[in-house]
């Protein structure tokens, strides 16, 4: 059984910084693919970053040059770094593991921007 457990979200003022990071369990998490969502409210849930198990990174338009994803499989974490934040940032963010049909979701952390 797979658990993914965010921690790290909270509160900041634009233009400044927050790391979350997504511990997993389980002996796939250095071949699954790894990525970060997010949802605010009344929206659809949506790709922010990805990351595979190579080490290839793939970003939301939005977060090009802000977030950086990446991982330490010796940790079986994955983090994203996010920097020169904006209230429009403000949302749930979740992360999720892939690995063929195999699809595993956090619990999310909830990242609150103000202007």
């Amino acid at each position: 059984q797979v658990q993914l457990v965010e921690s790290g979200g909270g509160f900041v003022q634009a233009g400044g910084s927050l790391r979350v990071s997504c511990a997993g369990s389980g002996s796939i998490f250095r071949i699954a693919a790894m990525g970060w969502y997010r949802q605010a409210p009344g929206k659809q849930r949506e790709l922010v970053a990805t990351i595979t198990s190579s080490g290839r990174t793939n970003y939301a338009n939005s977060v090009k040059d802000r977030f950086t994803i990446s991982r330490d499989n010796a940790k079986n974490t994955v983090y994203l770094q996010m920097n020169s934040l904006k209230p429009e940032d403000t949302a749930v963010y979740y992360c999720n593991m892939q690995l063929g049909s195999m699809n595993y979701w956090g619990q999310g952390t909830q990242v609150t921007v103000s202007s």
